[in-house]
C-alpha cells in the first residue's frame, strides 16, 4: 500500500475512534521538567504506579535541586512503587546534573521556543531518554508536533497495517507521524491507546467488538478465517 494510502487509513482510523471515544483530555499537563521525570517513571510499568512514585518523590523532596543533589538511596527509596528504581534513580538524578551543567538551571521552558526536531534531538541526548520520552514532553507538555509510541500503539498500528510489521519502534515514530497529519497527534495518540487497552489487547484481542474492524487488516484476517472454516 502507498504512503498515500496509509494516510487516508490513517485519517480513517483517527476519525472513527473520535466518533467512539470523543476528543480526549489527559490530565493537567505538567512543567517540561516534570513530565521528562514523570515520563523516565512511567518506563515498563503503569500510569498508576508512575504517579504513585512522582507524587512520593515530591513529597520526600521539596525541589528538583533536592532531587539532584539527594543521596541516591533517598531518591531509589521515593520512587520504588514505579519499579526499577535502582535504574531510575540514578538516571533521573544524572539527567538533572546534566541540565544543571549545560543550562545553569534546572529549567526546560526554553524548549518550547525551539522548532520540535532541534527540541526533540536535545532531549534524546540524555541516556534513558528515547523518541517516547522525548515525543511525550514535547506534545503533552511543550505541546509540539510530535507522535509517541508506547506498546499500545506499536501493536495496534501494526495489526491495522500502519506500519510495517517488522518495523522497530523507534522508527515508528517517524513514521506514524508522517501518516497523521499533525493536528490529529494529541487526540489519535490517546485513543489508539485506548483502543489498545479496551479491545485490542495483547492477549485475545476482542475483534468482534472493534469500531474500526473494517480498517484493520489483521481484523479483516480473521473475519475471513471465520467465515471459511
Amino acid at each position: 500500500m502507498s504512503r498515500d494510502a496509509l494516510a487516508r487509513r490513517a485519517l480513517r482510523v483517527h476519525r472513527e475512534l473520535l466518533k467512539v471515544y470523543g476528543e480526549p483530555r489527559w490530565r493537567t499537563p505538567l512543567p517540561p521538567l516534570d513530565e521528562l521525570v514523570s515520563t523516565i517513571l512511567s518506563q515498563n510499568t503503569n500510569d498508576a504506579n508512575r504517579d504513585r512514585a512522582f507524587h512520593a518523590l515530591r513529597a520526600r523532596f521539596p525541589t528538583w535541586e533536592a532531587v539532584r543533589d539527594a543521596p541516591t538511596e533517598a531518591v531509589i527509596a521515593a520512587i520504588r512503587p514505579a519499579g526499577l528504581a535502582n535504574q531510575k534513580g540514578p538516571r533521573i538524578q544524572n539527567v538533572l546534573r546534566q541540565i544543571t551543567e549545560e543550562r545553569g538551571a534546572l529549567d526546560l521552558n526554553f524548549l518550547a521556543d525551539l522548532p520540535p526536531e532541534e527540541a526533540r534531538a536535545w532531549l534524546k541526548r540524555f541516556k534513558g531518554v528515547g523518541p517516547k520520552t522525548a515525543a511525550i514532553v514535547l506534545l503533552f507538555s511543550l505541546g509540539k508536533s510530535a507522535f509517541p509510541v508506547d506498546t499500545h500503539i506499536y501493536r495496534v498500528t501494526g495489526r491495522i497495517g500502519l506500519r510495517p510489521e517488522k518495523m522497530s519502534v523507534e522508527k515508528a515514530h517517524e513514521h506514524l507521524e508522517r501518516l497523521f497529519p499533525p493536528e490529529t497527534y494529541y487526540a489519535a495518540h490517546l485513543n489508539l491507546i485506548r483502543l489498545g487497552r479496551e479491545v485490542c489487547r495483547a492477549r485475545r484481542p476482542r475483534c468482534e467488538a472493534c469500531p474500526i474492524r473494517s480498517l484493520c487488516d489483521y481484523g479483516q484476517r480473521k473475519t475471513d478465517k471465520r467465515l471459511k472454516s
